[in-house]
């Protein structure tokens, strides 16, 4: 097959990652790529899979010298188009997808325009990332919705998360950075996802964000849940970040919103109920709730079980404590995959199984 040029390729190989990179009628995911890559970039990222690998390696597979490659991958790294990984002396470069990925790494190089075509694309992103059942990020309580008596996975524990991180670094929320240059963002914390580990040192190096220690995480956590902002860890046991979201910017949210159904496309291990005999309609619960999940029905609030989301904002303010989270029942549970290449392999493998699916029946 010829390609008309070496973006055409690289759409390919995106869309081969775990994530994928859908294609549209409109074709706003090329513009997209030309606008982030030169042609050069284009032509070596194709090169590149999700294995760090070095600089050597990368270029027995292309016909240039493994000096040229190095230099072109770490300006590729310091651009945000690839990850970068250093132990001791060594360098290795790997593939990032393009969310979550590319277009995070872009938080502090957004122009109307780059924005523009991404408000276009994602929902057609997000549109294929619901036919698969492992999400790329899981919703977890805010400390303050667990009971003193309710015992929770580590993994699932906000404060513990962080105090297993060696280093931490705080960025930017791209999705409410956003939408405050296109004019319509919220007030909510702009400082306030964190990341953890190979990713934290990335994102220091690149000046995407600060570093910080356990107690200035820990408070900016609890900002977040003041603010009324969902946690969301990556969907692995050892998490590497923790996004901190909003309904009214969050990709994530805004585009679960939209669904009928959105319980059934989180990774979420709880819900909230309500004892109605306690509740005293004050509505405080439904300004709280991102998923548009509760309703007032004869005065007093209702959740829906299909849009609930487990994240526990609208326990700690009920004035009545009328609300509780627990746990679902055992089998609608998810464990998450022990790390994040065994939740890429999961995506990888279930969006191959769809895809063997959809040819089959056409």
């Amino acid at each position: 097959m010829e390609y008309k040029d070496v973006y055409e390729k690289l759409a390919d190989h995106l869309n081969r990652l775990p994530a994928g990179f859908p294609r549209t009628a409109s074709g706003v995911e090329m513009r997209i790529l030309r606008r982030l890559f030169t042609p050069q970039e284009a032509a070596l990222a194709v090169f590149l899979s999700m294995k760090p690998e070095a600089p050597e390696d990368i270029a027995s597979r292309t016909a240039k010298t493994a000096e040229h490659v190095a230099g072109l991958l770490e300006e590729m790294a310091r651009k945000g188009l690839i990850f970068r990984l250093r132990k001791g002396s060594e360098t290795r470069y790997m593939a990032a997808q393009f969310v979550i990925g590319i277009w995070e790494y872009h938080v502090n190089d957004l122009d109307a325009e780059l924005i523009r075509d991404m408000n276009e694309y994602i929902p057609h992103f997000f549109d294929q990332a619901y036919h698969v059942r492992t999400p790329q990020l899981r919703t977890i309580p805010i400390p303050a919705a667990i009971a003193v008596e309710q015992t929770v996975m580590p993994y699932e524990a906000a404060r513990q998360i962080i105090r297993d991180q060696d280093k931490i670094v705080v960025a930017p929320c791209i999705c409410r950075k956003e939408h405050q240059m296109a004019g319509n963002g919220c007030d909510k914390p702009l400082e306030s996802c964190l990341v953890f580990g190979a990713g934290a040192a990335y994102y220091e190096e690149n000046q995407l964000g600060r570093p910080i220690d356990h107690d200035e995480a820990l408070r900016i956590l609890q900002r977040a849940e003041q603010a009324g902002l969902v946690l969301q860890p990556s969907n692995a046991q050892k998490a590497v970040n923790i996004c901190t979201c909003c309904g009214c910017c969050c990709q994530i949210l805004k585009n679960l919103k939209r669904l009928p159904r959105p319980a059934e496309f989180v990774a979420s291990n709880f819900f909230a109920v309500v004892n109605a005999e306690r509740c005293a309609g004050c509505e405080t619960c439904l300004e709280r709730c991102q998923m548009d999940a509760i309703s007032m029905q004869q005065g007093s609030a209702v959740i829906s079980r299909e849009r609930c989301i487990g994240c526990g904002l609208c326990v700690p303010t009920c004035p009545d404590t009328a609300i509780k989270l627990v746990e679902k029942p055992e089998d609608m549970r998810r464990e998450p995959p022990r790390h994040v290449m065994e939740t890429y392999t999961r995506i990888a493998r279930e969006r191959l199984a769809k895809l063997q699916e959809t040819s089959g029946t056409q």
